[in-house]
């Protein structure tokens, strides 16, 4: 896969992930690694569940995922756009994507967010050498999304039956660039080089404490060494 990902790089760069994924599953195949034996094509079935206010819940689970949705999708997705020489006004977005969550998360729908990763999928040039039209990729992946969506649960049994390796691996190639561009943004500034290079190292560490991820304590590292 990634012999695949160096050369689709150098002659193919815009079907580079696409074909490390065929690449990939091929592989997975031909080893018997491929679990797919249960499954099936089925369509996802929206389920109503009026919402109860639960304490415990609210304390256990609602805060520590505001806490992560925020964390390590609405900022790295903030961070991205703005790596990437776009400025939206940030409260909007939060707001919209807030409205949306309270009206879908009675049918499962509850953390939408800026999506930082497929953001920065969206907003690399392999999307598209003119940064003005990239806006094209993220038309593609919201309609892409609506169709998962419709096959939600086949999806779910798709990713099941592919070894975590592949997925792990499809996951790490895909953001190679991402990575690479942040960093070289991130650490242009001699005086906040080190606040930088902590954040990421925190946050590459994968620490959890209280429940919550390494995104949120990589923050909080960067920004008291920053102080």
């Amino acid at each position: 896969m990634f012999a695949g990902y160096i050369v689709c790089k150098r002659w193919l760069p815009r079907y580079t992930i696409v074909i490390v994924v065929v690449a990939g599953t091929v592989i997975a195949r031909l080893q018997g690694l491929l679990r797919i034996d249960e499954f099936e094509i089925a369509f996802t079935t929206p389920v109503f569940t009026a919402p109860v206010l639960s304490w415990p819940t609210l304390l256990g689970v609602g805060i520590p995922l505001f806490f992560v949705t925020m964390t390590a999708q609405n900022i790295p997705g903030k961070a991205v756009l703005r790596a990437s020489g776009y400025s939206p006004p940030i409260s909007p977005l939060i707001t919209w994507t807030g409205a949306t969550t309270l009206v879908l998360a009675t049918f499962g729908g509850f953390a939408l967010n800026l999506a930082a990763i497929t953001a920065a999928i969206c907003m690399g040039s392999e999307a598209h050498d003119d940064p003005s039209k990239r806006y094209m990729a993220a038309v593609s992946a919201g309609m892409f999304y609506l169709l998962i969506g419709i096959f939600g649960a086949t999806v779910a049994a798709l990713f099941a039956a592919f070894p975590t390796e592949l997925v792990l691996t499809i996951a790490g190639l895909a953001l190679l660039a991402t990575i690479g561009n942040s960093l070289s943004t991130a650490l242009a500034s001699d005086e906040q080089r080190e606040p930088v290079l902590i954040t990421f190292l925190v946050t590459a560490s994968g620490v959890s404490l209280f429940g919550i991820g390494a995104a949120f304590w990589g923050l909080v590292a960067g920004v008291l060494v920053l102080a």
